[in-house]
């Protein structure tokens, strides 16, 4: 999506939801869903001529601010992007310390076709550091728009990582707050996660019923790397919440309460401004003449 750049966010905001309607229309074989096809295409315009548009103006309008002086509450920020002191993030399939990553493993069917059989990104804290200082950044919840990707084939399995990486530029809008304490420990987070999952075996029922997904009765490698995923994520939280309950002295960046756009993306604002605009100009083009031709046909039929 968008050229080289891989967003995580709302797919339709490109033209996949389309080009998906233009092949249901294709294979009903019929003249009758051409203006239905046209008519639903004309409908997901209008709300990603929207998507990008609030993009363009959130962008545009907004002022970059400094971390040291940024005001509290929705900001802009520009600096690089550089790892915590502690346990370093490294990428799931690729073992590449980045700052954050998103992996995709996909297997190829009988019909040529690819599936999607694992993927999942990380939400590990990272830093965003400009000339004034730095930011903690939480990116659970974040649209991320990189163009550093990998990819690669084995058998019949193919892979795919997706990466922010340390010392590179690194855009954000989010909810800028300022609490007390320090960054969080990872020493000490690992030894919370390793003490729930000790919890939850002590209560193996509800262990199974929430993580033997394919009920067998017991809890298989793969069950366990999931189980494992969930406790760090539920530790995260907690560890979130407690760093949001503090005063003063440590920046963090996160997820905005108030459903504002919350962004993390390796490239200059102007250049991803521009792209945003070029799409919702687009999506207002196709909006027009989809729906109009999409009306006409139905009004012939």
């Amino acid at each position: 999506m968008f050229g080289r750049t891989r967003m995580h966010g709302p797919w339709w905001l490109t033209g996949v939801a389309h080009f998906i309607i233009l092949i249901i229309a294709i294979r009903l074989e019929t003249p009758l869903a051409w203006p239905w096809a046209l008519v639903a295409m004309a409908g997901v315009s209008f709300f990603a001529w929207l998507g990008n548009h609030r993009r363009y103006r959130q962008i545009h309008d907004l002022p970059t601010s400094k971390i040291a002086s940024a005001a509290q509450g929705y900001v802009e920020l520009l600096g690089r992007g550089e790892l915590l002191e502690g346990t370093p993030i490294i990428s799931k399939l690729g073992l590449q310390r980045c700052c954050w990553y998103h992996y995709q493993v996909e297997e190829e069917q009988s019909d040529n076709k690819w599936k999607i059989i694992d993927q999942g990104s990380s939400i590990a804290h990272f830093l965003l550091v400009d000339d004034t200082g730095e930011c903690v950044v939480s990116p659970e919840g974040a649209e991320v728009l990189t163009t550093d990707h990998r990819s690669w084939r084995e058998g019949r399995y193919r892979y795919q990582e997706w990466l922010l990486l340390p010392k590179t530029v690194l855009y954000a809008l989010g909810e800028f707050v300022t609490h007390s304490g320090s960054v969080p420990d990872h020493v000490e987070e690992r030894e919370e996660i390793r003490r729930l999952i000790a919890e939850w075996k002590h209560d193996q029922g509800t262990l199974r019923e929430r993580f033997d997904l394919n009920r067998d009765g017991t809890i298989d490698i793969r069950e366990w790397e999931l189980a494992r995923v969930q406790a760090a994520r539920e530790v995260r939280k907690q560890r979130a919440g407690q760093l949001n309950n503090q005063v003063e002295g440590v920046h963090l960046l996160r997820q905005p309460r108030d459903r504002r756009l919350f962004l993390l993306a390796n490239e200059m604002p102007e250049k991803l401004g521009r792209r945003y605009r070029l799409w919702s100009m687009f999506h207002l083009a196709f909006l027009v003449g989809a729906g109009i031709g999409g009306l006409l046909l139905l009004g012939t039929q």
